[in-house]
C-alpha cells in the first residue's frame, strides 16, 4: 500500500517541508511540500536524495550492544538489559562522585521532544547542567549576541524578508551551498528587481561571491574591523537613524567613541580590502530602505564570534534596520533543530524556555513546573570544556546522542583521548559507521529520518510537525523513548519515592509539557498543539494561548526583551584570530561546507550521486602559492598545525587568496585515513559563547613524498555486494596507509561502485590482499592478474559475466605510476558494457582523462556539456530547457552563472 506522509527535511535549518512516499514499509520517494511556507515545494539536491539514504539497512544500528569491560568487544543485548546497564552505571557515578561527574552531549538534529527529555533528565533529575550540544559549535555566538543586544534569543526576522530586502549583506555564509532553498528565493527576488544589491563578505570567491554586486574578500577573522569601519563612515556621513537610536537603544555613545579610531582606511588595511569597497558597502547599507544581513558559521565559529555578531547588529540598530519588513540581522541556523534545542534549554548555559541558570526566580519557576527541588545554580560545561573534563577524569560518564564529536570537535586528538579515558561512554546513534561509535561501552540504536514523530523549529522560529512515514528498522527506537526509559530507571535508583518525572508515553505528552513551560516567556507557544500544527500547518513563535497567529517579525514596535525595553549597543574592539600565522605556520586555514554533503556524511555519504560534484577531499590553494612550491593539481600535500596533521590532494584555484588554504569539514575517518581537517583546528573558544574557533588555524603545507599509489574499485548492486557493506569492510584498512580515501560513485544504470585511493612510501603486499578480500574481489578464473616486480606494479581485474566488476591497480616509484589506466577501468565499470576481445587486453587500456565534473546533480549534467552550450550561445533558460541543468532544485545555478564569465560564448 502506498502512503504519503507530511514531514520535514532533516538537514539544514531552512526546515523544508516534505511529502514522504512509502510502500510496504519502505520509503520510496520524496517531494517538496508545496504548502510548507519554508520551501513551497522546493528541495535542494541533498533533500531530494533523502530516500536513497534509507533504501538499505546496511550500516544502520539495529540492536543495542554492550561490552562488559573497556577492552572487550561489544555484544548484542536486549533493550531491557542495555537500559538497565546505562541507568546503573550513571546512578553509581552520581552516588560516588556527585551529579557533575556525568555529562550529556546531544545534537541539533534531535527533535524538540527528544531534546526536552534529555534536558529534564540532566537538570531536573540528575541536577547537573552538564548537558551541551553540537549547536555549541554552530549557533551559540549568535544566541549570545541576540541576548546581549535584544535581551532574548531568536532572530527578529522571517523568510518573507528575503523577498523584501533591498540590500542583502551576506557575512560568513556560503548560503548558495549551505541554505540553497532560501538562496533560490533571493535569486528570484533579484531577478525581478535587479536594483537589489548583494554584498558578500567572504575570504573566498565562492559561487555566491561571484554573483555579488560587491565582494569583500577580507582576511579571515577581520569581520569586527570591517563592521566598525562601516559604522565609522555612517556616523561621519550622517547616515544614522538618530530618532531610532534615541528612542529605542542604549550605549551608542560608548560605541561611537570606540569606532572613532576605526577609520575606513585603517579598517580596510586590517581587512586586506580596498577602502573604496568598504565605503561602498557602508553607503549601500546605510542608504537602503531595507537592509538584511544573513550570517552563519563564518561569524559564529570564532574565538571572537559574539563580538562579530554584535558588531553587525550595531549596524542594524544604528540605521534603524530592525523590526521592519526586509530588514534585520538574520542568523541562519546550521542544523534542522538547533532552534528547538535552544527553546527547551538543552545547553549547558541555559534553562528551559530561554530562562537563565543564574536567575533564582527562573530556577524556581522550572522547579515548580517540574515538581522538583534544588536545580543547580552552576552553569554546566560547554562542549570543549566538557570533553576536557572527560579527559582529565572530572567527568566519569558521558552520554552522546545523534552527534559525532570525534569528527566535529576541534583538536580531535584530545577528544579521542577523552573518550578513551572515560569510565563509561554511551552512544545513541542511528548509524554504525561514525568515528565516535568505536568508543561506546553501550550502543543504543536510534530511529532516524522518516521514522520519528515530533516537532522541529527552523531558522525563522517556525515550528513544524514531523511525522513518521515508516517504522524504524530492527529494534531501533525513538530518541525520546530511549532517554525516557533510562530516566525512569535512574529516578527509581536515586529516589526513595515513586518515580513521577518521566511519565511520558507519547511525544505529544512531551510537547504539551514543553509548551506549558513557555507560557509568559518571549517564546510563548501556549497556543500551539499537535492538532493545530497538523490542521493549520507550521507556525512561528511567539504564539500565546490567546493569539490568532504567530509573530513573523519581532521588535516591530521598537520594544525589546530587556528590562527597560531598549536594545543595547556593544562596543566591539577588533582582536586577531586566536592563532595568527607565523614563519613556521605561514598559511591561514579556513574551513567550510560543500554543496552536496552534510556534516560528517553519515547520511549523505551513503549516496553515490552526492559525491559527483566533489568526489574527493581536497585542500584548495591559490595558484601562485602552488606554483612557487612546484605543486600541481592532485599532488598529495601534508597540512600540519601545532596540534596534528593529515594528507590531502591539492586543488589549485584562484578562489582563495594567496596565503590562505581551504578544506571542507565533511571528510572524516569513515572516508579518509584521518579524522579530517579537525585534526588541525584550534580549541580556543569565544569567552562569551564558548563557541570554538573552527574556521581559522595557522598551518604549514609541504609535499607528501608518497610514490606508491593505489586505485581500486568494485561494483555494488547487481552482480555484486551491497556497496555500503563494501564500505564497512574497507574502512578499517584506511588508517594503515599514509593517505587513503574512499567514496561511493553512481554509475549510468542506477547502480553504485566503491572507489578507493591510497598512497604510501612503499608497497604493502599483505595490505593489498586484505583490501582485495574486503572489496569482495574473486580468486580464480574470474580474476586476471599482472605483476611487474621491477617497477613494483600489481594489477588485478575482476570479471562478472564478461563485464569488468572491479579492479586494483597499485605500485610505482618516482617517475612511474602504477595506477595508469584506472580512469578507463572506472569508466568501464560505470558503463556496465560487456567486454569485447581478449581479456588480457584490459591491461593495455588507453589512458583516459578523468571523468568530466558533474555540475548538475539532479540531471547529471557535466561541466563540458554546459560549457559547450554556453560557447554556442545558449542562455540560462535554454540550458534549463535543453540540458535540464538548473531546472529541478536549482542548486547548480550559481556555478552555472560563473561559467558564463569563464567560457567565451557566441552570444550571451
Amino acid at each position: 500500500m502506498k502512503t504519503v506522509t507530511r514531514s520535514t527535511c532533516c538537514y539544514c535549518g531552512v526546515g523544508c517541508g516534505v511529502l514522504v512516499e512509502a510502500e510496504d514499509g519502505r520509503i520510496t520517494g520524496i517531494q517538496g511540500d508545496p504548502e510548507h511556507p519554508a520551501n513551497y515545494g522546493r528541495l535542494c539536491t541533498k533533500g531530494r536524495s533523502l530516500p536513497l539514504t534509507v533504501q538499505s539497512v546496511t550500516g544502520r544500528l539495529l540492536r543495542p550492544e554492550v561490552r562488559a569491560t573497556r577492552d572487550a568487544k561489544r555484544e548484542p543485548a536486549d533493550w531491557s538489559s542495555a537500559l538497565d546497564l546505562v541507568a546503573e552505571r550513571f546512578a553509581q557515578v552520581i552516588e560516588r562522585h556527585g551529579p557533575d561527574a556525568v555529562a550529556f552531549y546531544v545534537s541539533g538534529q534531535l527533535l524538540t521532544e527528544d531534546y526536552y527529555v534529555f534536558n529534564k533528565l540532566a537538570k531536573g533529575l540528575v541536577k547537573t547542567n552538564n548537558i551541551d550540544t553540537n549547536s555549541r559549535l554552530c549557533m551559540s555566538s549568535a544566541v549570545t549576541a541576540y541576548k546581549k543586544a535584544f535581551g532574548a534569543d531568536g532572530p527578529p526576522t522571517c523568510y518573507e524578508d528575503l523577498e523584501l530586502a533591498q540590500t542583502v549583506l551576506f557575512a560568513g555564509s556560503n548560503m548558495a551551498y549551505a541554505h540553497p532553498v532560501l538562496f533560490r528565493r533571493l535569486e528570484e527576488a533579484k531577478a525581478k528587481h535587479p536594483d537589489i544589491r548583494w554584498i558578500v563578505v567572504d575570504p573566498r570567491r565562492t559561487d555566491m561571491a561571484a554573483m555579488a554586486d560587491l565582494h569583500l574578500a577580507i582576511q579571515p577573522g577581520t569581520d569586527v574591523a570591517l563592521f566598525n569601519g562601516m559604522l565609522h563612515h555612517l556616523i561621519w556621513e550622517g547616515m544614522l537613524d538618530r530618532a531610532y537610536i534615541d528612542a529605542h537603544t542604549e550605549g551608542f555613545d560608548a560605541l561611537k567613541a570606540l569606532v572613532r579610531e576605526y577609520t575606513p582606511r585603517m579598517a580596510a588595511e586590517i581587512c586586506g580590502i580596498e577602502e573604496r569597497a568598504l565605503l561602498q558597502a557602508a553607503e549601500w547599507f546605510g542608504a537602503s530602505p531595507a537592509a538584511l544581513s544573513l550570517y552563519c558559521m563564518g561569524l559564529n565559529q570564532s574565538s571572537h564570534g559574539t563580538d562579530k555578531n554584535l558588531a553587525l547588529i550595531n549596524l542594524h540598530l544604528a540605521t534603524g534596520q530592525v523590526g521592519r519588513p526586509g530588514a534585520g540581522p538574520f542568523s541562519l541556523t546550521g542544523q534542522p533543530n538547533a532552534m528547538g534545542g535552544r527553546e527547551v534549554g538543552g545547553m549547558a548555559t541555559m534553562l528551559a524556555a530561554h530562562r537563565d541558570i543564574g536567575n533564582a526566580g527562573h530556577r524556581a519557576e522550572v522547579e515548580a513546573l517540574w515538581g522538583v527541588e534544588g536545580l543547580s545554580d552552576r552553569p554546566g560545561l560547554p562542549a570543549v570544556e566538557m570533553f576536557d573534563a572527560v579527559r582529565s577524569g572530572k567527568i566519569k560518564a558521558i552520554w552522546i546522542a545523534c552527534t559525532n564529536p570525534v569528527h566535529s570537535m576541534p583538536d580531535i586528538v584530545r577528544v579521542r583521548e577523552a573518550l578513551a579515558t572515560a569510565e563509561f561512554v554511551v552512544v545513541q546513534e542511528a548509524f554504525a559507521q561514525t568515528d565516535t561509535v568505536p568508543y561506546a561501552d553501550v550502543l543504543l540504536p536510534a530511529a532516524s529520518w522518516g521514522e520519528k514523530s515530533g516537532t522541529v523549529t527552523n531558522s525563522e522560529r517556525r515550528i513544524s510537525r514531523v511525522q513518521a512515514a515508516v517504522d524504524a528498522p530492527g529494534e531501533a527506537k525513538p530518541d525520546w523513548w530511549i532517554v525516557n526509559e533510562v530516566a525512569r530507571r535512574i529516578e527509581a535508583k536515586l529516589s526513595s519515592q515513586t518515580p513521577t518525572l518521566f511519565g511520558f508515553d507519547t511525544p505529544q505528552a512531551v510537547f504539551d509539557e514543553h509548551r506549558r513551560l513557555t507560557a509568559g516567556r518571549d517564546l510563548d507557544i501556549g497556543g500551539l498543539s499537535y492538532a493545530k500544527l497538523e490542521t493549520d500547518g507550521p507556525q512561528q513563535w511567539p504564539f500565546a494561548a490567546d493569539a490568532v497567529q504567530g509573530q513573523a517579525r519581532r521588535y516591530t514596535d521598537g520594544v525589546f526583551a530587556t528590562a527597560d525595553g531598549r536594545a543595547r549597543f556593544h562596543a566591539t574592539r577588533y582582536l586577531p584570530v586566536a592563532e595568527p600565522v607565523d614563519a613556521r605556520y605561514p598559511f591561514r586555514l579556513v574551513t567550510g561546507r560543500l554543496r552536496d554533503q552534510w556534516h560528517g556524511m553519515s547520511r549523505t555519504g551513503r549516496v553515490g550521486a552526492l559525491f559527483a560534484h566533489a568526489p574527493e577531499p581536497a585542500l584548495t590553494m591559490h595558484r601562485a602559492d602552488a606554483t612557487r612550491r612546484g605543486f600541481k593539481d592532485g599532488d598529495l600535500l601534508t597540512i600540519a598545525s601545532r596540534r596534528g596533521s593529515l594528507v590531502l590532494p591539492v586543488q589549485i584555484s584562484d578562489d582563495v587568496a594567496s596565503g590562505t588554504v581551504f578544506a571542507p569539514m565533511h571528510w572524516n575517518g569513515q572516508f579518509l585515513n584521518s579524522g579530517g581537517i579537525n585534526e588541525t583546528t584550534v580549541p580556543a573558544v569565544d569567552p562569551h559563547s564558548a563557541q570554538p574557533e573552527l574556521k581559522h588555524a595557522a598551518v604549514r603545507v609541504q609535499a607528501a613524498d608518497l610514490p606508491w599509489r593505489l586505485v581500486a574499485a568494485k561494483r555494488g548492486g547487481d552482480g555484486g555486494s551491497d556497496v555500503l557493506a563494501l564500505h564497512a569492510a574497507v574502512q578499517p584498512l584506511l588508517r594503515e596507509r599514509r593517505y587513503a580515501s574512499v567514496r561511493i560513485e553512481a554509475d549510468e544504470n542506477g547502480g553504485e561502485m566503491l572507489i578507493v585511493s591510497a598512497a604510501d612510501v612503499r608497497a604493502p603486499a599483505e595490505w593489498l590482499d586484505r583490501l582485495h578480500d574486503a572489496l569482495g574481489l574473486p580468486r580464480g578464473e574470474d580474476l586476471l592478474e599482472y605483476r611487474d616486480a621491477r617497477r613494483g606494479h600489481e594489477k588485478r581485474v575482476a570479471w562478472h559475466e564478461n563485464m569488468i566488476d572491479g579492479f586494483m591497480l597499485a605500485g610505482g616509484a618516482k617517475g612511474t605510476s602504477g595506477t595508469t589506466g584506472a580512469a578507463a577501468l572506472i569508466d568501464r565499470i560505470r558503463e556496465a558494457a560487456p567486454w569485447s576481445g581478449p581479456r588480457h587486453a584490459v591491461f593495455v587500456e588507453g589512458k583516459r582523462a578523468p571523468r568530466d565534473r558533474v555540475i548538475c546533480n539532479c540531471k547529471q549534467v557535466t561541466q563540458s556539456q554546459i560549457a559547450e552550450a554556453i560557447a554556442a550561445g545558449a542562455d540560462l533558460a535554454e540550458l534549463k530547457s535543453t540540458l535540464g541543468c538548473g531546472s529541478v532544485c536549482g542548486s547548480c545555478v550559481p556555478e552555472i552563472r560563473r561559467l558564463y564569465d569563464a567560457v567565451p560564448a557566441a552570444a550571451h
